[in-house]
């Protein structure tokens, strides 16, 4: 979870006297603007983290909740919530001895041996089977014992460490003030 009310904001007391001047339309204003900064850096950390993870963009909007700036609590929160994803989410291809799946840029290529997740004669009669839905598998016992095969990559961990939380900290340290002072401008210059 990331919070913009973590992010370094010494830099932010120039507009004390100027928020204390604007009352309640302050508090609306600070709250549009940690909510516009807070957005600039969830798209960034969602384009980071698939290149970190290797999964698609869309993958992660899904596991990612935001909880906006309110006049009461100026404070934006990224929520994710997920499991050990399964490697139906990452580019993979079968070979005859198991599947490889890229697992971002940290792990690279990995490859799960004796693993499959089409049907048919290998190479030629290799089709796609709808009831398996795209999951990889492995055979757990017998014919139809089979168990789903999993990254061990987890969308919560991973966006807290590495590169993206390091991009999250910068654009939201370097959006923040301009916002505020976009819309503190907007403010005083509708007022006037």
């Amino acid at each position: 979870m990331f919070r913009v009310g973590e992010v370094d904001i010494r830099g932010l007391q120039r507009f004390d006297n100027l928020l204390a001047g604007l009352g309640r339309e302050g508090d609306k204003a600070v709250a549009r603007a940690v909510s516009r900064a807070g957005d600039m850096g969830r798209t960034q950390v969602i384009k980071t983290l698939a290149a970190q993870t290797g999964l698609t963009q869309k993958v992660i909007r899904r596991s990612l909740r935001v909880r906006r700036a309110s006049w009461d609590v100026p404070e934006y929160v990224l929520i994710s919530a997920g499991t050990d994803e399964p490697l139906k989410y990452f580019r993979k291809r079968e070979t005859k001895d198991g599947v490889e799946a890229y697992l971002g840029k940290a792990r690279g290529t990995e490859w799960f041996a004796e693993s499959f997740y089409r049907g048919g004669l290998f190479p030629q009669r290799r089709v796609d089977l709808p009831t398996m839905n795209g999951h990889v598998f492995v055979r757990a016992g017998g014919r139809t014992q089979l168990e789903k095969v999993t990254s061990g990559v987890f969308i919560p961990e991973e966006m807290v460490q590495g590169t993206t939380a390091a991009v999250w900290s910068k654009t939201v340290t370097a959006a923040l003030p301009k916002r505020l002072d976009h819309e503190f401008n907007r403010l005083l210059n509708g007022a006037a």
